[in-house]
């Protein structure tokens, strides 16, 4: 078990957002879309689509398949900046609601006593 501390954001930050952008670009090319094309509506670098998809970056944690099944429909749904955000935010939710960022944290940090319970650390 890891012996530091890090809060649910740093989870989100470090771990969830890179493993979203990796599976969104993933589906993105399925649907036909250009590497180009994709990095532009992630708001990335060419390169950072090419190791997302070679599975360079965005692959030290897995998700469940329901926050798959949501990424490849938000993938369908990004055309531009603003979709971008409202997906993005969306599936945070959503990881949120499911308990998933509980189960990473409690997997990545050292939680605190009592972060077992019903009610999640950030909803307090």
């Amino acid at each position: 078990m890891p012996n530091k501390l890090t809060q649910p954001q740093e989870i989100e930050v470090f771990y969830i957002i890179p493993t979203l952008r990796r599976q969104l670009a993933i589906s993105m090319k399925k649907q036909g879309l250009k590497q180009r094309q994709i990095a532009s509506l992630l708001e990335i670098e060419d390169a950072a689509v090419s190791q997302y998809i070679s599975q360079k970056r965005g692959n030290k944690i897995q998700l469940s398949r329901t926050i798959q099944k949501e990424i490849t429909k938000s993938a369908s749904l990004i055309r531009d900046k603003l979709s971008l955000i409202r997906e993005t935010q969306r599936l945070l939710k959503i990881i949120k609601a499911t308990r998933e960022l509980c189960r990473l944290h409690k997997k990545l940090s050292a939680t605190p006593l009592g972060c077992s319970s019903r009610q999640a650390c950030f909803e307090a």
